[in-house]
């Protein structure tokens, strides 16, 4: 992994977060009493942090601005069909970069750390990057542990099977080892269990 744990400036890497979360503060939707986005940034550094304690700085700041001001593109911006879905998926990506990048450079950054975190974000070089399948790993777990069930409470099994097992196919060992780990309810635990049998 590269990197080293402490930032090479301390101020600016702080200053950095709180812009982050300062964006994410004004998510209008709220989970848990919070600005959903602001809780979804710090819940994927907690995972990253826990999977990799040793953890770039660019991976740090990336974990938190992954998904900066998301709503600003609802998944009604495009046809509510599967491609639509891609390209609001693929639009999110690059808005996500471009924020971060901007923020990054307001607050100091150079444009090789720029374009790490971007490519983080953008999740380029997957799985041959380490960090990226770090990051990747992290997002997993978000979903598993905060958003899997309410999901399952609104989708067909059947596709809930498919979708675990694209997420799984994505992990490493030690994320899935971790999953296995979480306290799913009756149900998820259902649709889990069958869908590491079916794969």
């Amino acid at each position: 992994m590269t990197g080293e744990c402490e930032p090479t400036d301390r101020k600016r890497f702080e200053e950095a977060l709180r812009r982050f979360d300062g964006e994410n503060a004004r998510d209008p939707n709220r989970e848990a009493g919070q600005p959903r986005e602001l809780l979804y940034a710090e819940r994927l550094t907690q995972w990253v942090l826990k999977l990799c304690p040793a953890a770039s700085e660019e991976l740090r700041l990336a974990a938190r601005c992954q998904h900066v001001c998301r709503w600003q593109i609802p998944r009604e911006s495009q046809p509510m069909t599967r491609p639509g879905y891609l390209k609001w998926r693929a639009d999110l990506k690059k808005f996500h970069a471009q924020k971060a990048g901007e923020i990054l450079g307001e607050t100091g950054y150079d444009e090789a750390v720029i374009a790490r975190v971007q490519d983080l974000n953008l999740k380029k070089h997957f799985p041959a990057d380490m960090e990226t399948r770090v990051l990747e790993d992290a997002l997993c777990l978000v979903f598993l542990e905060h958003q899997f069930a309410a999901l399952a409470a609104k989708t067909d099994d059947g596709k809930m099977i498919n979708a675990i097992q694209k997420t799984w196919r994505k992990m490493t060992d030690v994320a899935r080892a971790e999953a296995l780990k979480l306290n799913f309810g009756p149900h998820e635990k259902a649709l889990l269990e069958q869908a590491l049998k079916e794969r």
